[in-house]
């Protein structure tokens, strides 16, 4: 019989294969117990966390004329963040906003009191021309007088920028009397009572009333001025701007009223005169030199005249030689004339040529002061730069040092040149 474990006779068994055994570190019963395995457990997915909206599209930007309307309050930062963002994101896509935009925020600069503009005299002088050259006037001011009216509106700029303790600033006002040059010293305050005083005899001629008062005797700019400072107005402060400025108005709307004729009304300067356009312009070439003076004694930046009008006041210069030459003959202070020649008679000449922005070219009656100048009777040439030449005339230039090129007769260019220096005066 067999046992229980016994296989029946004659049948094969596949041998018997143990189970896999537990690792020891795999959950093993360190006691000899036989290891349980537990099935291993798998971990849900977590959830996923809800999706968050997305945002809203961003506005469209304002139109192009919104932008444009607020770029004046951009330019004072009083815009809203958003419109600031707006405008400066369109000033980099649009350029005439983004031009706009720059000439705004120069100009603001002008609006704060606080600040003072010798800081940025380029943008000073970049408004001023502007408005000057285009700005178009209430009146039509005669082209002769535009001279005057520009160098006043400029030298008042100026004025209007210095400090109080500036008016009180030394000035030296410089000139030329026979072979010497001489030197007055005053104040920026003491400038323009020279000039409010000198330009009282253009005021007269035209029937206007004298800064002197109703009884000033004094023809003469040098005796007038020297009234002016001694008199009841010394020592001049700043308070003599305003009637100086006021005065000067009142010049231009007086000659662009009174017609044609006043052109040619003569103006009395003592021993010589002139006619009323040739006045202006010479009130104006006086204005821009001592605007230069007083820019020199404060520091101020101060540019030359345009080229148009340097030009006129060369030439007025250059027509005033032939008689200023015959005046320092007769005082004895130049050579005599070489040839007798006829009224309108051409006689010898010194070609005078004037470079720089408002140059050209003159030519110097040596002779007599009725004759006329000629190129075929050159004898002598003086080239010179504009302003160099104008510093000459204005007495702030020697003659011995005046001329950049010189060829040919020496000592007519020696008389042309002292000539030149003996136009300046107080």
């Amino acid at each position: 019989m067999n046992g229980p474990d016994d296989e029946p006779d004659g049948v094969a068994r596949a041998p018997r294969i143990p189970g896999p055994r537990p690792a020891a570190d795999d959950h093993a019963d360190l006691t000899g117990s036989a290891a349980v395995a537990t099935p291993e457990r798998i971990e849900e997915p977590a959830a996923l966390p809800p999706l968050a909206p997305l945002p809203p599209p961003p506005p469209p930007p304002p139109p192009h004329g919104v932008l444009k309307s607020l770029l004046g309050a951009w330019a004072l930062s009083a815009c809203s963040p958003e419109e600031t963002q707006a405008v400066e994101d369109h000033l980099t896509v649009c350029a005439p906003c983004a031009d706009e935009a720059l000439r705004l925020r120069d100009a603001v600069g002008l609006l704060h009191s606080e600040r003072d503009l010798d800081l940025d005299p380029l943008l000073r002088s970049r408004v001023l021309e502007n408005c000057l050259g285009r700005r178009p006037a209430r009146i039509p001011v005669p082209s002769w007088a535009t001279p005057y009216d520009a160098k006043t509106a400029r030298l008042d700029a100026l004025l209007r920028d210095i400090g109080e303790s500036e008016w009180h600033a030394p000035v030296r006002l410089k000139w030329f009397e026979g072979e010497r040059p001489v030197n007055r010293r005053t104040t920026v305050a003491g400038v323009i009572g020279h000039l409010l005083t000198v330009d009282g005899l253009v005021a007269t001629a035209l029937g206007l009333d004298d800064p002197l008062g109703p009884k000033a005797t004094e023809v003469a700019p040098s005796e007038r001025t020297e009234a002016y400072w001694q008199g009841s107005y010394h020592p001049p402060t700043r308070g003599v701007r305003e009637p100086w400025r006021e005065q000067s108005h009142t010049l231009i709307r007086t000659v662009s009223f009174a017609g044609r004729g006043v052109a040619d009304l003569t103006v009395t300067y003592g021993d010589f005169a002139l006619p009323m356009r040739d006045s202006l312009l010479e009130r104006a070439f006086e204005c821009w030199v001592h605007a230069d003076d007083i820019a020199n004694a404060v520091a101020y930046p101060y540019d030359p005249p345009s080229g148009a009008h340097l030009h006129g006041m060369i030439d007025l210069a250059a027509r005033l030689l032939p008689a200023a030459l015959a005046g320092r003959r007769r005082a004895g202070l130049a050579s005599p004339p070489r040839h007798l020649v006829e009224a309108g008679a051409p006689g010898r000449s010194l070609h005078l040529e004037v470079e720089g922005s408002g140059g050209g070219h003159w030519y110097i009656a040596l002779d007599s002061p009725a004759a006329v100048g000629s190129p075929d009777h050159a004898v002598a040439q003086v080239a010179m730069d504009g302003v160099e030449f104008c510093q000459l005339v204005a007495g702030h230039v020697p003659p011995e040092e005046a001329a950049a090129g010189q060829d040919g007769d020496r000592e007519a260019i020696r008389d042309v040149l002292f000539a030149a220096a003996s136009l300046s005066r107080l």
